[in-house]
């Protein structure tokens, strides 16, 4: 694979140049901004180190995704997609121990269980949702636990259903993007990137209420 090849994938971008995607880039401050909420939170909590890894998490994403979207080729797409994938797959490991109480090692199999079917439903699914499509095993992970965990938790259960819906509604903005760009030719990705900046907040803050260290009194 050629890493500096050109990536053109949404419908702001015009041409090669560094700032060819200015809303798509700029967006992203949603994801430092939330990591840096999530990063104050973490700290006055006393949280865990799966906590702050959460929280980096989230801010390398958004600088990956900035990357992406100013260098546009196929070694910042990775810069991109890693990260993303990489949140994905520990959130629900995590969630699945911490919210629904499994062990480990089933939470672990669960979790491999979604890395191999997601590009599976994902190519499935692409006729329907272009690229989107990737993106919606994870929005059903989101659903299911928040079902899985509405009788054990009904506040983590409320917190991830209200989530998800966010999550829903960015997918939706992700998918108009290049179908509408006749009509609204800045594209619709980075409301995107804003909405995620929110659900991400919104995930990890959850985790890191639920796993904060009690004070010593």
């Amino acid at each position: 694979m050629n890493g500096l090849e050109a990536v053109d994938n949404y419908c702001e971008r015009l041409g090669p140049s560094f700032w060819a995607e200015p809303l798509n880039a700029l967006s992203n401050v949603s994801f430092i901004v939330a990591g840096l909420l999530l990063l104050t939170q973490w700290r006055r909590g006393r949280g865990s180190p799966s906590g702050l890894f959460l929280v980096l998490n989230v801010l390398v994403i958004g600088i990956g995704s900035f990357l992406f979207h100013t260098f546009a080729n196929r070694w910042s797409e990775l810069a991109d997609v890693l990260p993303i994938t990489v949140f994905i797959h520990v959130y629900f490991l995590l969630a699945l121990n911490r919210f629904l109480g499994l062990k480990w090692w089933l939470a672990a199999a669960a979790t491999l269980a979604l890395f191999a079917a997601s590009p599976l439903i994902g190519r499935a699914l692409t006729p329907l949702f272009g690229s989107s499509a990737f993106y919606l095993p994870a929005l059903i992970a989101i659903f299911s636990v928040a079902l899985a965990a509405r009788r054990r938790n009904p506040v983590v259960s409320a917190s991830l259903f209200a989530a998800g819906c966010v999550f829903a509604l960015s997918l939706a903005f992700r998918a108009a993007d290049l179908p509408l760009c006749d009509l609204h030719p800045q594209g619709t990705h980075a409301r995107w990137h804003l909405l995620n900046g929110v659900l991400l907040y919104l995930l990890v803050a959850l985790y890191l209420r639920i796993t904060a260290r009690p004070v010593a009194r």
